[in-house]
């Protein structure tokens, strides 16, 4: 299972990108490939371009929510990660992926850097 980070999920909507490319090949491989709650806000917060929105409802018509848990989780990684200004997004996304054993495709892989001492991992 991979889950997209917001950052990727805006790419692979851009056709012929790295990402397009991507996710075209993990859906082709039948490959589980999600988004959290926190993806999607951060998604939906924009700007998008016109038929973006249509796009991702297609590609993901189940979003994964945020659970409590997924909520403690996210603020150990936030607290046990240097508090970074404006990594709480990063660490809701991580701890998503961390409960469902999912790999987190990223086009920043340095924000999700600190993760992988936690058990993250990170799709190639």
């Amino acid at each position: 299972m991979i889950h997209l980070d917001t950052n990727f999920l805006i790419r692979a909507l851009r056709p012929g990108s790295d990402e397009d490319k991507k996710l075209r090949l993990w859906l082709d491989a039948n490959e589980d490939v999600g988004v959290s709650a926190m993806t999607w806000a951060e998604f939906f917060c924009g700007p998008l371009n016109p038929g973006d929105k249509e796009a991702a409802e297609l590609l993901f018509p189940i979003v994964e929510p945020l659970s409590p848990e997924d909520a403690v989780k996210g603020a150990e990684l936030f607290n046990s990660t240097g508090r970074r200004s404006r990594s709480l997004s990063d660490c809701l996304i991580a701890a998503v992926a961390l409960r469902l054993g999912a790999r987190v495709a990223t086009g920043n892989r340095a924000d999700f850097a600190p993760f992988l001492t936690h058990g993250l991992v990170l799709a190639e």
